[in-house]
């Protein structure tokens, strides 16, 4: 079996991850946290990995090698004579992640380690980035996380990296990173803590915990208020619609969507959309010709570049198949922020611009009551009124060979 991710698959990447290439698109790709694939045959296998005890047995040798490599680490970067020992006498936080695995975390939280993007943003938004001692090649938001000391990829991270830069605490997210690398952390007597939110709710209660466990509780509650404040809002203004039915296009080669229990679907829920797809897997691979006969009201991509959405929308009307979907026809397509592919408090901001998109009719209050300049915003059509060709937005760079992510991710996602 080989691990792949969209940030370890040599030809598809996204632009959330801010990969260059935009090469030749493989018939086949997995991604995301515990997917798996046969070498050559490309088979989705979602879900279909080793236990813990597996993991742990399999990865004792890696293990041994991982200290080796870790112990020339330690001592290159201890402190010198004089100096402060990250070693000293302290009192520790005792925990339960959100994998429900019990953690130690040293207190006071100084140096964090993020290995995923969402918690790199999440960090900052709890006001904590200077304690952030390290993030990931792909934690590009807010500007101020890319000159961070990085230690790889999502997927594999560098063990060493991450022990030379002593942090008290290292972010872990389910979605997109690895069982190996907690394993290794938790070997090495590190405090890792694990997140897995599966709804907007999750990823609120998520954010607050953070803020909890690093010591920034007031800020965490305070974010949390304001995002759930936000959400009450929205609620007002569209609890009383119909849903649209929509389909949520996270790849189009194969078409992969989200599963009913992802914090992703649950997005839609608050934004007033009801997915055609109801899988209990997280990321179905799905036909075609289903949606076809499912005949959702619009589309909706999730896109981090606005300037060749035209060109992309024509591309995918004249694909075999995908024109006759009545939404193509009638270009009831929906682009929101790819911020939507990250459970962090942003999720809530695409939240909000799906909802505006899909029921347009139940903001016209807001935008007359605005003393400012409207912002301007793509038309959104009914299902009676076609949208002009003319939408700004990026379906997510699906024609030149990008592929979404979780965690800038993401995508990620994960």
């Amino acid at each position: 079996m080989q691990a792949v991710s969209q940030d370890t698959h040599p030809r598809r990447r996204s632009p959330a991850l801010r990969e260059k290439g935009r090469g030749h698109v493989p018939h086949r790709v997995s991604w995301g946290f515990f997917v798996a694939r046969e070498s050559w045959r490309g088979e989705f296998l979602i879900g279909r990995t080793k236990t813990w005890e597996d993991v742990r047995v399999a990865g004792g040798h890696l293990l041994a090698l991982v200290f080796l490599a870790v112990a020339s680490a330690q001592a290159q970067a201890a402190p010198s004579p004089g100096t402060s020992s990250p070693d000293a006498p302290r009192s520790f936080l005792e925990v339960n992640d959100e994998m429900g695995r019990p953690v130690r975390v040293p207190q006071p939280v100084r140096r964090i380690i993020s290995l995923a993007p969402s918690l790199t943003e999440t960090v900052f938004a709890l006001g904590a980035g200077d304690r952030l001692a390290g993030d990931t090649d792909y934690c590009d938001y807010p500007a101020a996380a890319v000159s961070k000391p990085k230690v790889g990829g999502v997927i594999n991270p560098s063990i060493e990296k991450i022990v030379a830069l002593h942090p008290d605490l290292v972010l872990v997210a389910k979605s997109i990173n690895r069982r190996e690398t907690v394993l290794a952390l938790e070997q090495l007597g590190m405090a890792a803590y694990v997140t897995d939110p599966h709804s907007v709710e999750g990823v609120l209660a998520s954010v607050a915990r953070l803020g909890e466990i690093i010591g920034a509780g007031e800020a965490g509650h305070q974010l949390h208020s304001g995002l759930r404040e936000r959400l009450n809002v929205l609620k007002r203004h569209i609890g009383g619609l119909t849903p649209r039915r929509v389909l949520f296009i996270v790849w189009l080669d194969p078409l992969i969507t989200a599963g009913r229990e992802t914090f992703l679907t649950d997005a839609l829920r608050w934004a007033g959309a009801e997915s055609v797809i109801q899988s209990s897997q997280d990321w179905p691979q799905i036909s075609l010709e289903e949606i076809v006969r499912l005949q959702p009201e619009y589309l909706v991509f999730a896109s981090a570049h606005a300037e060749s959405a035209a060109r992309d929308f024509e591309a995918l009307a004249e694909l075999p198949g995908w024109r006759n979907l009545e939404a193509v026809q009638n270009k009831r397509v929906a682009i929101i922020s790819d911020a939507v592919n990250h459970p962090s408090p942003r999720l809530v901001d695409a939240v909000e611009q799906l909802a505006r998109q899909l029921h347009p009719e139940a903001f016209l209050e807001d935008q007359g009551n605005k003393k400012d300049k409207p912002e301007i915003r793509p038309p959104v059509p009914t299902p009676d009124k076609p949208r002009p060709a003319s939408l700004a937005g990026n379906l997510y760079g699906a024609f030149s060979g990008i592929q979404p992510a979780f965690e800038r991710e993401s995508s990620c996602a994960h």
